[in-house]
């Protein structure tokens, strides 16, 4: 056994906190590691099987200096004399898995070439949700990189990974994660996460992280053995307990969250991270753990852009309020609600949690004008009150959705939303959801009509699993349409392999599905280049009810270039009269079809002329954009934007 002096260490500059940094230039590693609940702790080297006792400091912490070792050397922690060994709680990698040694990486191997990229701002995004195991056959970090240029040439602008950090047994979608620091190794190594992120710079992508910062997983968690002080009875946690960030020993845990922050930022160049579930982030002290989280992240950037986005369930605005104003500083928040209207009218359910969406045009006029529906009134399904005001907030505060991992998973087979609804709804509610103002964000496969379902799959210890999988049909059971024995019978079980296999996309279906890969490139292109649709300024929408399931949008373009998207739900709809003033096109101009989601090659039947001799007609199950037009010999010129095309 040897132990190190403090002054043999002390000079060392970390760039962490906590963790072991490789020093290559002297075949060294400084360790140090928070551990209060502990009087001694020694690294033990897997494969010499030496140990090192660590130098204790103030405030439970332990350090010291690895001499003669390596890049790769697999280590461990013991303490205070156990036999047994445990992982790194700030592991940079497991290639065991959580049960294993840690791994000593060194970071500056990998040669990053993305100098010049500048970020990501809230503005101009269009999210893409990536499940790295599932996006493609393969599985990994490799695999995944081969395609960014093709999710870059769709009109993607922003990757959202689920979470990476390790977890235990062969598959899972990452929120049970125990290693925060160590990308899992079912992926790939932590130089090829780099080398994906790097890519994606190259094809003009950004990549924001998913990250969870509520709980811990439930096999592989080794922090009580460092510190009793890194969970709290304080709060009620629905995945377990709640994590200590204002209590007693809150310290070292605030820490190691923020400081996880910044590792990712600064060690993978992520542009962000997408936070998991806030409202199970508790915290009563001053200032909120996602305050420091926050500035954390944008002080790692440095001069690059960041872009964070939370999930908040109780819609709590404050969240993406400046931190002059008392709130978190976060950019966006995803917004259910939108989800929600849209769930109803594609699939004809509004059932437990969409009990309180109806699906009508006033419903989604609002969300485009407002962002969250509930900002305050009574919710009939919690029997509370919901949200808190956001009449004033950007367009850019809310991220809208028809597919997420949550949502699709949390159905009787995990079908994608075009099966469950007719093929114009599903075409005119997906234009809906791409020309809001608001950000647009696509999960994974969507964008070509993918067939593979999104399962909850879990590959947990035969005992964990009974639990999970008597809990997962416990929490479908408010679905009417599910609670049957013959919607239990079309369950998959989370555990089996093949509840995983399944959920891979075939990702040469962008050519079978050709009709919604042209769609969705055509509606991203107009997105993009439309000054209209590009623009995510407040109070440049409004909108009017037209009909019990058809209503128009107005967008307020410069000098009259304005566009206006009509949607219908239901049949055609002969609007005659028609005293809604958000119809007259500006003056001395005219409306011309723009796009349609009709258009033969999204599959439909083409547009017939929507202003008649009997006044409007509105296309049944489509939404048709217009732009104004000078009207021939009105002697003004507006601009205007040409449609997309699409080679697909």
């Amino acid at each position: 056994m040897s132990s190190i002096s403090d002054a043999h260490f002390t000079h060392v500059s970390r760039k962490s906190p906590i963790g072991v940094e490789y020093l290559p230039s002297r075949h060294e590693a400084h360790v140090r590691v928070w551990a209060p609940k502990c009087r001694q702790v020694e690294v033990v080297l897997t494969d010499s099987g030496m140990v090192h006792q660590l130098t204790p400091e103030l405030d439970g912490y332990f350090s010291g200096l690895l001499e003669n070792v390596s890049e790769g050397t697999l280590y461990s922690y013991r303490l205070d004399d156990a036999p047994d060994l445990y992982p790194d709680p700030a592991s940079r990698f497991q290639p065991s898995g959580p049960h294993g040694p840690s791994q000593i990486i060194d970071p500056s191997q990998f040669h990053w070439t993305d100098d010049h990229w500048p970020g990501l701002s809230a503005k101009g995004q269009v999210l893409y949700e990536m499940h790295l195991g599932t996006f493609t056959q393969e599985g990994t970090y490799a695999s995944a990189m081969r395609e960014l240029e093709e999710l870059s040439a769709a009109g993607i602008t922003t990757l959202e990974l689920m979470p990476v950090a390790d977890f235990a047994g062969e598959a899972g979608w990452g929120y049970d994660g125990v290693n925060m620091f160590a990308p899992t190794r079912l992926y790939g190594s932590p130089d090829y996460l780099r080398a994906f992120v790097n890519r994606a710079h190259e094809c003009g992508l950004g990549v924001i992280l998913d990250v969870v910062y509520n709980h811990v997983g439930p096999d592989g968690n080794y922090l009580p053995f460092f510190s009793d002080t890194y969970f709290t009875k304080k709060y009620r946690n629905d995945w377990g307990d709640a994590l200590n960030f204002d209590g007693p020993g809150c310290n070292g845990v605030r820490e190691f969250f923020v400081e996880n922050a910044k590792y990712w930022i600064r060690e993978f160049h992520f542009d962000g991270l997408r936070l998991d579930a806030t409202q199970q982030i508790f915290d009563d002290s001053e200032p909120h753990i996602l305050v420091e989280i926050v500035e954390a992240v944008r002080s790692e950037a440095k001069l690059r852009g960041t872009y964070i986005v939370a999930e908040n369930e109780q819609q709590r605005t404050h969240h993406v309020r400046s931190i002059r104003q008392g709130g978190y500083g976060i950019d966006s928040l995803c917004n259910d609600d939108f989800h929600h209207s849209a769930a109803v009218v594609l699939t004809g359910h509004n059932e437990a949690y969409y009990s309180d969406h109806l699906g009508s045009p006033q419903e989604f006029i609002s969300a485009i004008k407002y962002g969250y529906l509930f900002q305050g009134q009574r919710y009939r399904w919690q029997k509370q009150r919901r949200g808190t005001p956001a009449l004033d907030l950007a367009p850019t505060a809310f991220v809208n959705f028809l597919e997420n991992h949550d949502q699709v998973a949390n159905s009787a087979t995990g079908r994608r939303m075009w099966q469950f609804a007719s093929p114009g709804r599903y075409r005119a509610v997906t234009a809906l959801l791409l020309l809001a103002p608001q950000t647009p964000m696509l999960f994974q496969g969507q964008e070509f009509a993918s067939s593979a379902p999104f399962l909850y799959f879990a590959d947990h210890i035969p005992e964990l699993s009974k639990v999970v999988d008597a809990g997962r049909k416990d929490f479908l059971k408010q679905f009417r349409s599910i609670n049957t024995s013959e919607g239990f019978s079309l369950l998959s079980t989370p555990s089996e392999r093949s509840t995983f296999e399944r959920c891979k996309l075939d990702l040469s279906e962008r050519q079978k599905h050709a009709w919604a890969y042209a769609l969705h490139k055509d509606l991203l292109a107009l997105r993009r280049a439309d000054r209209c649709f590009s623009a995510q300024e407040h109070g440049k929408v409004d909108g009017a009810v037209l009909g019990a399931q058809a209503f128009v949008l107005r967008y307020f373009g410069e000098n009259g270039d304005d566009r206006l998207v009509l949607v219908n739900f239901g049949h055609d709809l002969n609007l005659n009269p028609a005293p809604e003033p958000l119809l007259a096109p500006p003056l001395r101009t005219e409306w011309r079809v723009l796009w349609s989601s009709e258009h033969p090659k999204y599959g439909g039947a083409g547009t017939p002329p929507l202003e008649t001799e009997d006044n409007w007609r509105i296309p049944g199950e489509a939404t048709v954009v217009m732009s104004a037009q000078p009207v021939a010999g009105s002697g003004i010129s507006t601009p205007r934007t040409p449609p997309p095309t699409s080679k697909t």
